[in-house]
Parts: structure tokens; sequence; C-alpha cells
């Protein structure tokens, strides 16, 4: 659902590069389609022609680095790169957004500590709105816990691109899941059998 809403509001920008035959226009693009709302997803955007030959201007291919970094980057990479273009506030809210959820992907239980570094904040009322920002937006479910400065996450929406060279290292994963889910199933059904042997001795 969030994810075709997603598309549907890059649909507008993917219609416009057609007419971005500068790079000053499709560097423009870029930043107008960042900062729209309800924009999360920019493979689409980001394999445009018109897009990927900012890769050639001396004086726009920052914006096309910007762009990647949005797609499938963090708020830190941002940080760590030279040369970037100035974020308005709205791309800042939304690249902290993403950011969030590729961290929410690898862990169930963010700290605030962690997640003030990662995103940039100075304080924890922050952290909260922008988590709250997150959830209205159906980003994610997650669960704020001020007590324990953690922030509980219960689901994430498939929002995020995929970063280049990045399935060979899912089906790795994939399958280190799949051999951890047979050998447990393994170990279930040894156990199984031993409580039926066991029952099985007692009743005789």
């Amino acid at each position: 659902m969030e994810q075709m809403k997603a598309l549907n509001a890059l649909e507008p920008f993917l219609a416009l590069t057609k007419s971005a035959s500068s790079p000053r226009a499709a560097a423009d693009l870029i930043t107008r389609a960042t900062s729209a709302p309800n924009t999360f997803i920019f493979a689409e955007l980001l394999q445009a022609p018109q897009i990927q030959a900012l890769a050639e201007s001396e004086d726009h291919s920052s914006h096309l680095t910007l762009l990647k970094i949005f797609s499938y980057g963090t708020y830190t990479e941002y940080r760590s790169t030279p040369s970037l273009p100035s974020l308005n506030e709205a791309q800042t809210l939304k690249l902290r957004q993403l950011s969030l959820l590729t961290l929410a992907k690898n862990q169930a239980d963010l700290t605030y500590k962690s997640l003030l570094g990662h995103l940039g904040l100075e304080t924890t009322r922050e952290l909260e709105d922008l988590v709250i920002s997150a959830i209205y937006a159906g980003l994610l479910n997650a669960t704020l816990d001020p007590y324990h400065e953690l922030v509980a996450i219960s689901s994430v929406a498939p929002l995020r691109d995929l970063q280049p060279n990045s399935i060979p290292q899912m089906l790795v994963t994939l399958n280190e899941w799949s051999s951890r889910c047979v050998s447990t199933l393994a170990d279930l059904e040894r156990q199984i059998a031993s409580i039926k042997a066991e029952a099985k001795r007692r009743h005789k």
C-alpha cells in the first residue's frame, strides 16, 4: 500500500525527466523530487537517462550522488560525503526518515543514543518527533520507550531501493536464514521423537 503510494508520488517527476534537457534542469528535478511529500523510492528516477547524464556534468554530478543517497543511502553517508548540495528542511526530514527505515530493518530495538548519532539529532525530543513523523507517514510501526530510551520496531514498510550489487549478499543472508530454519526444525523433530519415545516407555 505505502509502496504504491510512493510510486504514484514519483510519477509526475518521472514524466518531467523527458523535458529536463539540461544538467541544471535535471538537478532541479532531483531537488524537487526529494523534497516532495510521499516520495520515498527513487530507483526509477535514478535510472532515467537525463538523470544518469549528470555523471558527466562537472557542476551537477553531486546531485546524482545525492539522489543515490536518497535512494539507498543514509544521513550518515550524506554527512561524510564532501561537496554535496545542502539539504532543505523537507529533504533533511525525509533523509532522516529513510535512514531510520534502514536502521530499523537490521535491528528490532534501537537505542536513543545510537539513533541520535546516526541521524545527526541533538535531543531526545527531536528523535521522538522524527520517529512519530515516520509512523504517521506509514513508514514503520514502532513504540517509543522513553524510560529505557529505546525504539521498539514492529514492522517496516518496503520503501528503500536496493543498492547495486546488494542481491548476492541478500542471497547469502537468505541462505544462512534457511540453514538456521532447517537446523531448528531438525532439533524440534529430535525433541518430539525423544518425548514420544519416553511416553511410550512409560506406558509399557
